[in-house]
């Protein structure tokens, strides 16, 4: 995966420095740079860019005023020499805050970061994505959302689907047999007891994932797929 990128700083050294940094690292495609935000609003407006590094105190118009006016927002990486203005960056969902002047190892963890959260956006179904199964259970069809799956438990011959606040719902039939119903862009086994839903991790620490509502083991012939999955 390669990002197309746009760079906006009134400071030309600024600029520059991005431009070398940027020519560096494989994954990102600088396509153009600009010294003033009027001109980089109607090229964004009219360009296809993944992510954009935007310098927040410019004289025309500021980073924040500029992400604001951008009809369809790429991901964005703040560049800027004040501190007090990290807050801002952050509350418009910023990938990273970079505070110069910028270093290459500072620089390059931020772009692996757009690139990690741009392939996991790319994975999550669209809308026109099949959004939900159906499973036998109790006598009876049952319609649940994928985006409701928290995790799957494995009950000998059957399986516990556990979905929004109602109770699990018990279905007759095995991991690997619900494995082949669910994207797998999305659920991931992690046990040989366990499939959990992605979207719903909170962290992983010391082979063991927090969901949401519980704490899951990972099993040591399934970790390494796991983790692989996730990045």
């Amino acid at each position: 995966m390669v990002l197309k990128c746009v760079a906006i700083d009134d400071e030309p050294l600024a600029l520059q420095l991005i431009k070398t940094y940027a020519d560096r690292i494989p994954t990102i495609q600088l396509k153009e740079t600009f010294e003033d935000g009027i001109s980089a609003i109607e090229y964004l407006n009219k360009n296809q860019i993944d992510l954009l590094f935007l310098d927040i105190n410019m004289p025309d118009i500021t980073g924040i005023e500029l992400a604001n006016a951008l009809i369809n927002k790429p991901l964005i990486i703040f560049t800027t020499a004040y501190k007090q203005f990290a807050y801002e960056g952050f509350q418009l969902e910023a990938v990273d805050y970079l505070l110069k002047p910028i270093q290459f190892e500072s620089f390059s963890k931020a772009v692996q970061k757009a690139v990690s959260y741009k392939s996991f956006k790319d994975r999550l179904p669209t809308s026109d994505d099949k959004a939900f199964i159906y499973v036998h259970s109790e006598y009876r069809l049952v319609k649940i959302k994928l985006s409701e799956i928290e995790f799957i438990e494995s009950m000998e011959d059957y399986i516990k689907i556990h979905a929004g606040a109602d109770k699990p719902i018990l279905s007759l039939m095995t991991l690997k047999r619900i494995l082949e119903m669910l994207p797998a862009s999305l659920f991931v086994r992690i046990h040989r007891s366990y499939v959990i839903n992605i979207i719903k991790i909170k962290s992983i620490q010391h082979k063991k994932v927090q969901m949401e509502t519980i704490t899951l083991p990972i099993g040591d012939s399934y970790a390494s797929h796991f983790l692989s999955t996730i990045r």
